[in-house]
């Protein structure tokens, strides 16, 4: 056997394969499910019901998910375990998810989970539990720079799928007990995998929404967790013209035109929010573009410092492009992107990770943009 590993089943097909590839290539594997949102928040978000989005496996951590997981546990013939960590999940992201957009930024529960429930808690627990490696099922690389020693986070080659963007927070440690099976493949391959295994995952959708707001309203789940109603405020134009009431700085998004109630013959686009002022800042399209990108809480994981600014690419949402610019490290850690050309409705909160070819040099929150 080349070692023990530990194996994120999440009950979605990628994952299940991920246990198929690593079982092929001579691994010991156990497989185990984090519970994350506990029984008693769905019950307060009436999500029981057999017609609820939860139920349905349309978000990830559903309620079948860990069934799910086990089944294809005992199909593969490995040993299967849960581990409860709704506690951490409750602290580290509903509760950090729930900060950011009150204090008026746009958060992204998903590179959180990674990093504090995946590569923090479940990798914690694998370490002691005794395995050699943690896998899971994402799509993305890792490669060691023999040259520097340095281990290195790739690009998945199927860029449809490539999940990169998520993992930059992965530290040197992570990524030298880490495997990603799926790497080098792309989606039609995986489900291939699984149906050859006739795993009950094999024909499973994609996770869409995220798995505690399964309805996608995130206002009102906001509303309802801290049992308050978010004040109305003003829309102001960016000389501070009143121009309308919105109904609460939670529901709006930077970008966002729909929704807004004001008619004008050219729509208004959300620029900014004011949460001392409680007032949401309305512009034109050609106020959303950005030259310059700041994040802080950075992670580097190519090199260990950033000497001098240098060219690279980058992105500030996950579905999204790269884009080409100048990057300098301006402190210990803050990291400052300017790109060559002008990025639309570049939301703080969100991620700014930076990329070299196909590695990814690192990354930060967003923190300012101008």
């Amino acid at each position: 056997m080349l070692g023990r590993v530990l194996v994120a089943m999440s009950g979605g097909v990628d994952s299940s394969a991920a246990v198929i590839l690593l079982r092929k290539q001579g691994y010991d594997c156990r497989g185990a499910t984090m519970k994350l949102v506990d029984d008693n928040l769905l019950t307060d978000f009436d999500c029981r019901v057999e017609s609820c989005e939860f139920n349905r496996g349309k978000s990830c951590c559903s309620l079948s998910d860990i069934e799910d997981a086990r089944s294809v546990a005992y199909s593969l013939d490995i040993p299967f375990n849960v581990f409860n960590f709704t506690d951490d999940f409750r602290t580290n992201i509903i509760e950090r998810f729930v900060r950011v957009y009150v204090s008026g930024g746009t958060p992204n529960p998903c590179i959180d989970c990674n990093r504090f429930m995946k590569f923090n808690k479940f990798f914690q627990r694998g370490i002691d539990l005794g395995f050699d490696f943690i896998s899971t099922g994402h799509y993305a690389r890792v490669e060691q720079d023999l040259s520097t020693g340095r281990y290195l986070l790739k690009k998945g080659l199927d860029m449809s799928k490539d999940q990169s963007y998520v993992l930059y927070m992965m530290t040197q440690e992570h990524l030298s007990r880490a495997i990603f099976p799926l790497g080098g493949l792309n989606k039609s391959a995986v489900r291939e995998i699984a149906k050859e295994y006739n795993l009950v995952t094999a024909e499973k959708s994609e996770s869409q929404d995220i798995c505690f707001v399964p309805d996608g309203d995130y206002a009102s789940f906001i509303e309802r967790y801290l049992g308050v109603k978010s004040s109305d405020g003003d829309f102001v134009d960016k000389n501070g013209k009143k121009l309308g009431r919105h109904r609460g700085i939670i529901r709006y998004t930077i970008g966002q035109r729909k929704g807004l109630g004001i008619a004008r013959t050219t729509p208004y686009y959300v620029c900014s929010k004011d949460v001392e002022t409680n007032t949401v800042v309305l512009g034109d399209e050609d106020d959303l573009y950005s030259e310059y990108a700041e994040a802080t809480d950075i992670n580097l994981i190519s090199c260990e410092k950033i000497e001098k600014p240098f060219r690279a690419s980058a992105k500030v949402r996950y579905r999204q492009s790269e884009s080409i610019g100048v990057v300098e490290q301006i402190s210990d850690n803050a990291l400052r992107f300017r790109f060559d050309k002008k990025q639309k409705a570049i939301a703080i909160g969100q991620a700014l990770v930076i990329y070299d070819g196909e590695t990814v040099i690192g990354g930060g929150t967003i923190s300012a943009t101008y």
